[in-house]
Parts: structure tokens; sequence; C-alpha cells
């Protein structure tokens, strides 16, 4: 049975019911929302006899489970705390997981956790995945120069143009056009290891010391919504981390997260450059790559998909941006678009 209002509207939901049905041998289940994320994807808590598990709606032609299923297994293999796919229905696009519960990090936070432990216990996650996954990794798509320029290109085309109401000149154009290149030619030198893509706070779970997998790295953090994983930049999950477009962190902290990276990583074999410079350019100049992408996402999930939940987090992402392009000369043309144009557009709304 379902605890969710389902007026038999919701196709999906019976489907998925049915299915649980023929797994359990009965109808003694509840369902109840998990999560929705920026996709098409949904998820259910499934209910029964004092177990919990993670049903997975992937309606089929919109998502592909193939590499959520994927990844999965690779994590697992690692030995970091990821979710088990126990069944599967690909006609479907039904999946059954073992479930991590429902405490996010930024939840946790948000009700005045302690960072320091829950921080330190992800980076050390984050250098297990890079140092043990270097097989897997080479399984994945490259984070290649396409990739990173069709990303940014969300930054004008839905974010200074549909949201901002920009029309850019072209000397604007070729600015950003350099500004692209800068950015693409620091991420493609990097090291390249397995990137999550969306390691932050919202996908990071506390788990309450249980682990699905023993002998494993260990309970904290549980690590969800890894099916974009690509090969990349070593510090592409890291910015994504402690740059993170729902919650901000002091400099000085983000600096000596960064030490406790490096010095990990370097215990464990990770690649993490010649010296704390070098790593302290890649990682800047990655994150103004990922939080112009992630400008443009956010604009285009509110002017195209109707999800106005994540414009209250633009000005965090842009902050970062700004933060960081004074530091670089290389970097003026996008200091200058940002203070001439973005800003004062950004108070108009």
């Amino acid at each position: 049975m379902s605890s969710l209002s389902n007026d038999g509207s919701d196709l999906r939901l019976q489907q998925l019911e049915l299915w649980l049905a023929g797994l359990f041998g009965a109808r003694d289940f509840t369902v109840t929302t998990a999560s929705a994320d920026a996709s098409f994807r949904r998820y259910f808590r499934v209910s029964r006899q004092g177990h919990t598990w993670i049903a997975m709606d992937a309606p089929p032609g919109k998502e592909d489970m193939g590499p959520y299923i994927r990844v999965s297994a690779m994590l697992v293999d690692v030995g970091v705390n990821a979710p088990k796919v126990l069944h599967r229905d690909d006609t479907n696009g039904f999946l059954l997981n073992t479930d991590l519960g429902s405490r996010t990090y930024l939840a946790d936070l948000d009700a005045g956790a302690d960072a320091e432990p829950l921080y330190r216990e992800a980076i050390e996650a984050l250098v297990a995945i890079q140092a043990r996954a270097g097989q897997h990794a080479a399984q994945l798509p490259p984070y290649d120069d396409a990739l990173l320029r069709r990303e940014m290109g969300l930054f004008p085309e839905w974010f200074c143009i549909k949201h901002l109401g920009l029309q850019l000149s072209e000397t604007e154009v070729v600015g950003l056009a350099n500004t692209f290149d800068t950015l693409v030619a620091a991420a493609l030198e990097q090291p390249r290891v397995f990137v999550h893509r969306d390691y932050h706070s919202r996908n990071l779970m506390v788990t309450d010391g249980v682990s699905h997998d023993k002998g494993g790295h260990g309970a904290n953090p549980g690590i969800l919504d890894f099916q974009d994983a690509v090969l990349g930049p070593v510090t592409y999950d890291l910015v994504s981390l402690l740059r993170d477009s729902y919650v901000q962190w002091p400099i000085e902290r983000v600096h000596a997260w960064i030490k406790h990276f490096r010095d990990v990583g370097q215990r464990q074999g990770v690649d993490v450059g010649a010296n704390p410079a070098q790593f302290q350019r890649w990682f800047d100049l990655m994150g103004v790559q990922r939080q112009l992408k992630v400008l443009g996402i956010f604009a285009r999930l509110y002017h195209r998909d109707g999800k106005s939940g994540y414009l209250k987090d633009l000005p965090r992402t842009l902050s970062y941006v700004r933060q960081v392009t004074k530091n670089y000369s290389d970097l003026d043309f996008l200091t200058g678009f940002i203070e001439q144009r973005i800003v004062p557009a950004m108070t108009r709304l």
C-alpha cells in the first residue's frame, strides 16, 4: 500500500507499487516520497516489517539507469558508502536500493552540527575514491574540452541573456570565449581521476555509523547522485564540496580543508600537483568553471523547468566567482564583466 495520495493520475507510482508487490510477494509495505532531483528521477522510501529501502523511478526515454547502476557498483567496489542496487527493472525504469537514510550533510549543518568531522570524513572518502578507483575511472566518459565548454555555455545563454536580460556585445562574447579557453586549459592540465561531479552537502548523507559495506571506508558520508561521474580533474569534486552553492565556509577553513586533502592524498598516492600554489590555482579556476555552469543550470531550472527553489542560491554561487577572479590576471575580463554588467543586473531583479 502507499501512504502517498494517489488519485490514479500517477501511473508511474502505481506501476512501481505493483513491481514492489511482485518483489516482496505481498503488498504489506508503505511508500513515501524520499526526494526528487533536478532531473526526471524520483526517489521513494519503501518500508516493510521494520526495514527500509529506496526505490528509484527513472522513466525510460527520459532517464537512463545504466550509468547509475554502473557507478554504484564502482563505488561499492572501492569501499565507500554508496547505495547498493538490489533489484532492477530495466524495461520500466525501476530500481530498489539500500537506504542510506534521510539526513543530508546540509540538513545536519543547518541544525548546528559540527562541520569539522563531517568534512574531514567527506575529504577522506573522496581521496579513497580517487586513490582506489583508477581502473573504474578509465571506463567513465571523459571530462573533455567539449563537455567543459558546453557546460560553461549555459552561463551566457541561460544566466546572462535569459535570466538577467542582458544583450552581449561582440567584445563581450569574445571576452567570455577567451576566459573559457583559460578555464578549459587549467582543467585539462590537471591529473585525471574518478569525478563524482556533484559531491556536495545535499548529496552526502549522515548515516549514524551505519555502513552497508563491511570492511569498507566507513559510514560517513553516504554518497548519492553519482550517475554523472566522469574521468576528470583532480580538484573538481573538492571544489564542489568546499565551494558549495548551498553552504559557504570562511576562506581560512576552506584552505585548511584543502591542505587536509593534499596531505591525505599524497599519502595515498593521489597526484596533487607539484606544490600548494599549483594546486590552489587548479582549485580556484576549476571552481570558476563549475560556478559559471551552475549559474546557468539554476537559471535554466527556473526558466525552462519551472523550478524556482534554486534562485536563492544564485548570489552565493556568484560570490565564489567574484572571490577568485580578482586574484588572477588572466581572469581580468571576467572580473570586469561581472562587476560592470552582472552585479548591476542582479540588483535590478
